[in-house]
């Protein structure tokens, strides 16, 4: 099968590398950037989208791993990421549920600053892997992380505005927990197309 010319080419394997690192870095920084705001700002959503950025990392460096190896390898590393992914999402579940015992409320103006320039970041990521062989599952899944990073960046920025205009912080828990249960159906979905992969190469 490796000779029927369906393969990434040299050129297209040279251009994933780079596109996954350049996500790779962006991720790690803004991983970084996004807890210790959300630690500073009491904002589950910042926390929430911070270990996200974490995964998507972790995703990245999967699918660099992925690169030019076997198709039945790319399913199981699309499948290391589902798994990642998964964890992520249980966990910003249960930080959610912690934050409304404790009761704190965020601060609307670092959630929107901080949000602001992931969702930035993370568009920058989604066109540079929407040039890629997006029917490869490992770049697919690598693709699908950055998706639901912009719709979380997008519900953080949206909490932050109601926080600021209303000092109400249930808005940050409601957000932390739409990021969870979205990131939860994300690595469902990772999970599924890894596991028909994981078939078809059998």
């Amino acid at each position: 099968m490796s000779d029927c010319g369906c393969g990434p080419t040299e050129v297209e394997t040279k251009e994933q590398r780079r596109a996954l690192w350049i996500a790779l870095i962006l991720n790690g920084i803004m991983f970084i950037v996004e807890v210790t705001a959300g630690i500073i700002a009491q904002s589950t959503g910042l926390i929430a989208d911070g270990l996200d950025m974490l995964t998507d990392a972790s995703a990245y460096a999967i699918a660099l791993a992925a690169i030019g190896r076997s198709a039945n390898f790319k399913a199981k590393a699309a499948t290391l990421s589902g798994s990642l992914l998964m964890l992520v999402g249980i966990g910003v579940l249960a930080d959610v549920v912690r934050r409304a015992i404790v009761g704190t409320t965020p601060e609307g103006s670092w959630m929107i600053a901080i949000a602001l320039v992931a969702l930035v970041v993370n568009v920058v990521v989604l066109r540079l892997l929407s040039k890629q062989r997006r029917d490869e599952v490992h770049i697919r899944a690598a693709w699908i992380f950055t998706r639901a990073d912009i719709v979380a960046n997008s519900a953080v920025i949206a909490s932050g505005v109601a926080v600021l205009l209303t000092s109400i912080g249930y808005f940050d828990l409601v957000v932390g927990a739409a990021i969870g249960l979205y990131v939860v159906k994300e690595a469902l979905e990772i999970l599924r197309k890894a596991k028909k992969a994981r078939i078809e190469s059998e």
